[in-house]
C-alpha cells in the first residue's frame, strides 16, 4: 500500500514544488517591471473633452507627472457616454502602468447609479492609484432673477414660491444636476431641472437669465464672479475654499453638515502590481506637493488630496454608496 501511494505523493510534492517555482518567478517578474516602468510614454486617458473642467485637471498635472516619470505623458481624449468610453477602454487595457484613467466622482460614483447597465465595474474593473484634488460646488445666481444674498435667504425665496425657479445643469444626471437635487432635497426646495449639453451653455443660461441658478465647480465660476454677472452665494464642501474665502460653506448657517464635491483621481486596469502601484502614488503625492504646482491647483478652486490608494479605493466605494442614495431620492431613471 506504501508503495503504491508513493509515486502519487512525489508527483503531487513535485506538482507543488513546480507551482511555487511558477509563483515565485511570476513575482520576480512583476518586481522587475515595477523597478523598470516607466520605459516608454504614460497614457492618460480622459473622458471629457478638451476645454473642460476634467481637462484643466489633466493639463495641470501632465507636466508635474512628466517631471516625476521621467518620459512623456500623453492625454488621450475620448470623451462621449459621461466619461465611459474612457474608462471601458482603460478596463480593458494591459495592467502594466502604461495606461491611465483620469476618473472623477462622476466616472466612478455617479455613473453606475444613472447607468442601467456598464460594461465594468467601477469597483473591480480599475486599480484605485491616487487621488488628485477635490472641487467645491458653488451656489451660483444671477440677483436680476433671484435678488438675494445669502443661502438663507435663498431657501426662503424658493421654497415660498415652489416650482417657480429654475436651476441649470450640465445634462442629466451629471454632477451639477445631482449636487442641485441633494441641496433641494436637503432643503426641502421645489424647483425646475434644467439641463443643458455642457458646461458653458449651463452657465450661460445663468448670465443670461434663461435660469436662476447653477451648482457648478468654482473654477469654472471664477471669471463670471469676477466680471460681477453673478453671484455666488455658498460653497458645498463642509470647509471655505481658499480661492473664494469670502464665501461662506452651506453647511455653516444653512444646512449643517452639508458637504459635496467632485473629485479627481488616476486609475489603472485591475491586477497591477501593488508595488508599481505605490510608486505612481509616490509620483502623484511628490508632484502635488511642489508650491508651485499646488498653487497652481488652489488659485483656481481645488483643494489637493494626498491618499494612499487603499485610502483612495476606500473614497470610491463611500462616493458610489452616496451618489446612489441621492440619484434614488431625486427619483431619476437610469439610462
Amino acid at each position: 500500500m506504501n508503495r503504491q501511494n508513493h509515486k502519487p505523493l512525489s508527483n503531487w510534492l513535485s506538482g507543488i514544488r513546480r507551482l511555487a517555482v511558477g509563483a515565485s518567478l511570476a513575482l520576480a517578474g512583476t518586481a522587475a517591471l515595477a523597478a523598470s516602468w516607466p520605459e516608454r510614454p504614460v497614457t492618460i486617458v480622459m473622458g471629457f473633452p478638451a476645454g473642460s473642467g476634467v481637462d484643466v485637471i489633466a493639463r495641470g498635472i501632465q507636466g508635474p507627472l512628466e517631471k516625476e516619470f521621467g518620459v512623456p505623458v500623453i492625454i488621450d481624449y475620448r470623451s462621449g457616454a459621461g466619461g465611459n468610453l474612457a474608462s471601458s477602454h482603460v478596463a480593458r487595457a494591459n495592467p502594466d502602468g502604461y495606461t491611465l484613467l483620469l476618473g472623477t466622482a462622476a466616472t466612478h460614483g455617479i455613473n453606475p447609479a444613472v447607468y442601467k447597465e456598464l460594461p465594468f465595474d467601477v469597483e473591480e474593473d480599475f486599480t484605485p492609484i491616487a487621488p488628485l484634488v477635490d472641487v467645491s460646488n458653488v451656489l451660483t445666481i444671477n440677483p436680476n432673477v433671484i435678488d438675494v444674498n445669502t443661502v438663507e435667504e435663498f431657501i426662503a425665496e424658493v421654497k415660498a414660491n415652489p416650482d417657480k425657479y429654475y436651476f441649470a445643469s450640465t445634462g442629466v444626471g451629471t454632477g451639477t444636476q445631482l449636487a442641485f437635487e441633494e441641496f433641494n432635497a436637503r432643503a426641502g426646495l421645489k424647483m425646475v431641472h434644467v439641463p443643458y449639453k455642457g458646461g458653458p451653455e449651463a452657465l450661460q443660461s445663468v448670465v443670461k437669465g434663461e435660469t436662476c441658478c447653477i451648482f457648478n465647480q468654482v473654477q469654472t465660476v471664477l471669471g463670471q464672479y469676477k466680471a460681477g454677472t453673478v453671484r455666488l452665494l455658498g460653497v458645498s464642501t463642509a470647509k471655505r475654499v481658499d480661492v473664494v474665502k469670502d464665501i461662506p460653506t452651506i453647511s455653516e448657517k444653512a444646512i449643517p453638515g452639508f458637504d459635496s464635491y467632485i473629485w479627481f483621481g488616476l486609475f489603472g486596469p485591475k491586477g497591477m502590481d501593488p508595488e508599481l502601484t505605490r510608486r505612481i502614488n509616490d509620483a502623484v503625492t511628490k508632484a502635488l506637493k511642489e508650491p508651485a504646482v499646488a498653487e497652481r491647483f488652489v488659485s483656481t478652486g481645488n483643494t489637493i488630496r494626498l491618499s494612499t490608494p487603499e485610502e483612495f479605493k476606500q473614497i470610491v466605494h463611500e462616493n458610489r454608496k452616496k451618489w446612489a442614495e441621492v440619484v434614488k431620492a431625486a427619483g431619476l431613471t437610469p439610462q
